[in-house]
């Protein structure tokens, strides 16, 4: 019986979806352009379960690069309408469209010059008649057995709010790098986090030069503790690295004569180094395969711009 109710309650919110997907048309366009030329933000509204959409379509466009936030309508009514400035844009989700909170404010809205978008299954309702752009989420039945419950509604509703939102997204060329910058605490950002933004440089980065003695070489390693150092040509671009495993190899190779060597000498000349776009993920998985505790980063050029240490990945906890 369970499984029976499941399958129907999915059936008749696909067959939703596959409903409001086939009537989508120009208007889906403009409520598109009319959000994206936006100069304030998009302040979403709704009670009850379109309020929860509601909140859900605002988080989103804040997520994906359209600022926005959620106004509950009743407490609108009481002062919260003072969150909303000149050149803001409503969006109202009101499944009936005669949400009695929100009729209430419409003729604030229009004082105030906001421009109304709504989301409405009643495409004659007196929200809809207030809006300038109205795009009907209309559904043949909810899921619900007694056809009252808001199930295929809010789904159809949230499913066209994520469409708007990415359609945003995609009209502000909106990149992996700004959906990073929005999401710095979340697993999602340092999925997205690159090595520039994680690489050791400047006064912290390693570097001697070719014909620096091995103990000023000794001294700069100990000095910036990465356990290796790069070796960076006059012109900045890198002729090696040396690192902590170097060191030993060549004391059980030469004893005390490694001392009068020169880093040249005793560089490992074909290390691996990656750009700085490159993920951080990615930078972790090739230390984790080639064995190696840093990679050093380069430009297109080969010159040295900074160097990624394995602790340091491993502290982020990418993965």
């Amino acid at each position: 019986m369970s499984l029976e109710t499941g399958r129907r309650v999915l059936r008749i919110e696909a067959q939703a979806l596959q409903e409001v997907m086939s009537r989508l048309d120009g208007e889906f366009g403009r409520a598109v352009e009319f959000l994206f030329a936006c100069k304030g933000r998009v302040a979403v509204t709704g009670m009850g379960k379109s309020g929860i959409v509601g909140r859900k379509i605002s988080a989103t466009l804040s997520s994906t690069g359209t600022p926005s936030f959620f106004l509950h309508p009743a407490e609108a009514l009481h002062g919260d309408l003072g969150m909303i400035a000149r050149g803001d844009v409503m969006l109202a989700v009101s499944y009936a469209g005669e949400t009695r909170e929100i009729v209430a404010l419409l003729d604030a809205l229009k004082r105030l010059e906001i421009a109304l978008v709504s989301l409405t299954g009643e495409t004659k309702s007196t929200i809809a008649q207030a809006s300038d752009i109205v795009l009907d989420v209309s559904v043949s039945e909810e899921a619900c057995p007694l056809n009252l419950a808001p199930t295929a509604s809010t789904t159809v509703a949230m499913a066209v709010g994520d469409a708007m939102a990415v359609s945003l997204l995609e009209r502000r060329d909106f990149r992996h790098d700004d959906f990073a910058a929005l999401h710095p605490a979340g697993s999602l950002g340092k999925r997205l986090l690159r090595v520039e933004k994680v690489m050791h440089l400047g006064e912290a980065l390693p570097c001697v030069t070719p014909e620096t003695l091995m103990p000023a070489v000794f001294h700069e390693m100990s000095a910036k503790k990465l356990g290796m150092t790069t070796v960076a040509n006059g012109d900045g671009t890198l002729a090696g690295i040396i690192t902590d495993g170097d060191l030993r190899r060549l004391m059980e190779r030469h004893g005390g004569a490694t001392l009068a060597m020169t880093a040249a000498q005793c560089m490992n000349a074909k290390p691996q180094i990656v750009g700085p776009q490159v993920l951080a993920c990615e930078a972790l998985t090739l230390m984790e395969k080639r064995k190696i505790t840093s990679v050093v980063v380069t430009d297109e050029k080969r010159r040295v711009l900074g160097v990624v240490h394995l602790h340091d990945l491993w502290g982020l906890q990418l993965v």
